[in-house]
């Protein structure tokens, strides 16, 4: 088993321990989430630390994304309790990029792409493409992209 995926349930175990109701049910679905990417595909296998991640980041976009829709709904209550999930299953995350950091990164990139003559919107694909490792799990996709666009854009 990854160290991970062990350590999601060993907290399960600590939070059912000590009756916390949202950290358990959190993991849960957490832990259920990762089962069935295992079992997905042509073949059950163990997932790496890195695909546990992803998961993760997955499930943590999910629960951002339930709070806006319930609190732009005016569920208040409902939309703080998908916050505070989505900060739970932050903490089992590397530390996100900060924007200047984002932007460094990311200008770099764009230099990359310059030099080898990518110019303009057009040379989106070629600095993503040198992006996407730097960043990976540590930044998302839409925030990439916009940083990119603003760049590229001038």
């Amino acid at each position: 088993m990854t160290t991970l995926k062990s350590k999601l349930k060993e907290d399960l175990t600590t939070a059912m321990k000590a009756r916390d109701e949202l950290t358990s049910s959190t993991l849960r679905l957490t832990l259920t989430a990762i089962s069935k990417e295992e079992v997905s595909g042509k073949s059950a296998r163990e997932l790496s630390d890195d695909e546990v991640q992803k998961v993760i980041a997955k499930e943590a976009k999910k629960r951002r994304e339930a709070a806006e829709a319930f609190a732009r709904g005016g569920r208040a209550e409902q939309a703080e309790r998908e916050r505070a999930e989505g900060e739970l299953l932050d903490a089992y995350l590397p530390r996100q990029l900060s924007d200047d950091e984002l932007d460094t990164i990311v200008a770099q990139a764009v230099e990359e792409a310059r030099a080898a003559g990518a110019e303009g919107p057009r040379a989106m694909g070629a600095v993503m493409k040198a992006v996407n490792p730097k960043v990976a799990g540590r930044a998302e996709g839409g925030r990439v992209a916009a940083a990119v666009k603003k760049l590229l854009a001038g």
